[in-house]
C-alpha cells in the first residue's frame, strides 16, 4: 500500500496539514496545490494514483477541473470534497465518473477509507477472501466426508461454486487448492452415485430427477392458472446461473432449487426424460417412433415437442403449449417479434442452445478455446452472450407481462483432462464421457459400468449392450491414434458422465417483481 502518490487540490490546503500528515504517516506521498490550474499542470506531467479535489475553488471550480482531468487521465480515481449538498453538483460529479463524494467537514479516517476503497479494495478483498476460504476449507472437507444424501451434495456443490466465483474474482493463489478440493469432492460423489443410483431408479424413494421436473415444478404453476415459460439453457451449470443471475435481479425474484440429472447426462437421455416425464427405456417402449437409438443416424433430440404432448396426454391434462428451439440470433429475434403469439398459450417451452454450441465450438476452434481457456473465461463468455443476446430481452419481456419462468437445463459440463483407454466396435457411440456397446473393452476399476441397462431405465440397442460412465475429469480415448486424440480433447468441456458439474442441476422459478 505504501509509496503511492496522491494529488490534493484545495484552496485552503494550509488548513489541511493535520489530514496530510495523517496520510503521510499511513505511507502515502501527498502532493498539494491550491487551485485547479496547478492541479491540471501536474496531472499532465506526473502520474498520480489518486486525486482529491475541493469542489469550491476560485478560478477553475472542482467540477471544471474534474472534467478536464477525465480528458487527460480518464482512469485515475478522483475523490471530490465539498461543502455543498446540492443534488445537481452531485449529479455532475457522478456523471463525470467520480470515485467518491465526501461532504465537509471530513475527518482523516473518512479520507483514508475512501483512498483504501479506491486504491486497495482488490488487494484487501483478495486477502480477506483467501483467509476466509482457508478457514472454510476444513469445514467443506468435513462436509464432503459426511455426505449421506443428495441434499448434502447440493450443499457441498453450492459451497464449492460459491468459493470458485469468489476466488476467481480476486488475485490470489487459492485456485489450485480449490481445484484439488473439487477433485476430492467429485471422487466422493462418484462413489455416492455408484452406491445409490440403482436404488433411485428402481424404487419410489429417490431425489427429484429429470423425469419429475414438469410434475414437480411446472404442473403446480399451471394448476394455479399461471402462464408459464419453461426455458431450458443447454449445458447451463450452477456457476453459470450465478454469473447471469445479477442481470435478472432487477426484474425477478428467485426460488432456487437443485435436482439430479439421470445418466447418461447427455441430451438424448436427460432432456428427453424431462420432456416426456419418463425414463429413456419407457420412452423407447411406449413411443418407439419418438426414440432414436445410439447407432441410428437420425438426430437424437428432434422429437421434444411430441414428447411433451405425450406427457400431457398421459397425465390427462389439457394444456395449450408451444415449443421453440433457439439456435441463433435470428431465431431469437424472430421469437421476440412474435411474442404476442406466445401469450395465448398456457405454457411456452423454449430451448436456448448457445452454451452447448459454445462448448462444441471450443473443442473444434482454436480461437474459441483461447477465449474460453478457463472455467472463469467460460463463465464470462456465457455472461456476455446472455447480456447482449435476445435471451435477456426475452426475460425482460416475460417480466413485463408478469408471467412465471421455470429456468433449468438438462445437464452440465465438466472440463476433462485425464484420458482412459476404451475399445469398442464401429457401432459404439462417440460421446467421451459415456459409452454404450456390445463389445466394449475397458478397465472396470476406472468406470461405472451398467451391464443390465433395463434395471437403470436405459434401453439396450443390442441384447448384450453395456453402458460405462467416466467420472471426475476423465474422458474415454481410443488406442488408435491415441496421442492425437488425447491432445485434441484434453481441456475441453464434455458431458455424459458422473460429476457434480454434470449431474447437480439448478432449477429456478422466476417471479416478476
Amino acid at each position: 500500500m505504501n509509496n503511492l502518490t496522491i494529488l490534493w487540490a484545495d484552496d485552503e490546503i494550509d488548513l489541511l496539514k493535520p489530514h496530510i500528515l495523517f496520510l503521510k504517516n499511513k505511507g502515502y506521498n501527498i502532493v498539494t496545490v491550491n487551485n485547479g490550474r496547478d492541479a491540471l499542470e501536474l496531472v499532465e506531467k506526473q502520474h498520480f494514483a489518486l486525486i482529491i479535489l475541493d469542489e469550491n475553488m476560485p478560478g477553475l471550480t472542482g467540477l471544471e477541473t474534474l472534467s478536464r482531468i477525465k480528458q487527460i487521465k480518464p482512469h485515475v480515481p478522483v475523490i471530490m470534497i465539498t461543502k455543498s449538498e446540492e443534488e445537481n453538483i452531485m449529479d455532475q460529479a457522478v456523471g463525470n465518473k467520480i470515485a467518491d463524494y465526501l461532504i465537509k467537514p471530513v475527518n482523516p479516517n473518512q479520507i483514508l477509507l475512501s483512498i483504501k476503497k479506491n486504491l486497495h479494495s482488490e488487494q484487501l478483498v483478495s486477502e480477506k477472501t483467501t483467509i476466509d476460504y482457508q478457514q472454510e476449507f476444513c469445514k467443506i472437507t468435513t462436509l464432503i466426508n459426511d455426505c449421506r444424501t443428495i441434499e448434502d451434495w447440493y450443499e457441498v456443490y453450492g459451497k464449492l461454486v460459491f468459493w470458485e466465483l469468489e476466488l476467481a474474482a480476486t488475485d490470489n493463489n487459492m485456485g489450485e487448492l480449490l481445484k484439488m478440493q473439487k477433485t476430492e469432492a467429485n471422487s466422493a460423489f462418484n462413489k455416492f452415485i455408484k452406491k445409490n443410483y440403482e436404488d433411485w431408479v428402481t424404487s419410489d424413494e429417490h431425489p427429484v430427477m429429470s423425469p419429475q421436473i414438469f410434475k414437480n415444478h411446472v404442473f403446480p404453476l399451471l394448476d394455479n392458472n399461471e402462464k408459464v415459460f419453461f426455458i431450458l439453457i443447454d449445458n447451463f451449470r450452477l456457476d453459470q446461473w450465478r454469473t447471469v443471475k445479477p442481470l435478472l435481479s432487477d426484474f425477478f425474484t428467485f426460488e432456487e432449487n437443485m435436482y439430479c440429472s439421470i445418466l447418461p447426462t447427455a441430451t438424448q437421455y436427460a432432456r428427453n426424460a424431462i420432456f416426456s416425464g419418463l425414463m429413456p427405456i419407457n420412452i423407447a417402449r411406449m413411443y418407439p417412433d419418438l426414440w432414436v437409438d445410439e447407432d441410428e443416424e437420425e438426430g437424437k433430440n428432434l422429437n421434444e415437442s411430441p414428447l411433451i404432448a405425450t406427457m400431457f396426454d398421459r397425465y390427462r391434462r389439457r394444456c395449450r403449449f408451444s415449443y421453440n428451439k433457439i439456435n441463433d440470433s435470428e431465431a431469437g429475434e424472430k421469437l421476440l417479434r412474435e411474442f404476442a403469439n406466445l401469450e395465448v398459450n398456457d405454457l411456452n417451452v423454449i430451448v436456448l442452445n448457445f452454451i452447448d454450441m459454445l462448448s462444441h465450438a471450443r473443442t473444434e476452434s482454436k480461437m474459441i478455446r483461447e477465449l474460453a481457456a478457463t472455467n472463469a473465461a467460460y463463465r464470462s463468455l456465457t455472461e456476455s452472450w446472455f447480456k447482449h443476446s435476445s435471451a435477456l430481452e426475452l426475460f425482460r419481456k416475460i417480466a413485463e407481462k408478469g408471467y412465471k419462468i421455470v429456468l433449468t437445463t438438462d445437464h452440465g459440463t465438466i472440463r476433462v483432462d485425464n484420458p482412459i483407454k476404451v475399445v469398442g466396435d464401429k457401432n459404439t457411440n462417440t460421446n467421451l464421457r459415456y459409452k454404450v456397446g456390445k463389445n466394449l473393452s475397458y478397465n472396470p476399476k476406472q468406470v461405472y459400468e451398467i451391464k443390465k441397462p433395463e434395471r437403470f431405465g436405459l434401453p439396450s440397442p443390442n441384447v448384450s449392450s453395456t453402458y460405462i460412465f467416466s467420472a471426475n475429469r476423465d474422458f474415454f480415448a481410443y488406442p488408435n491414434n491415441y496421442n492425437h486424440y488425447v491432445q485434441y480433447y484434453t481441456d475441453t468441456f464434455q458431458h455424459g458422465g458422473i460429476s457434480m458439474e454434470e449431474m447437480l442441476i439448478p432449477i429456478i422459478t422466476l417471479t416478476a417483481k
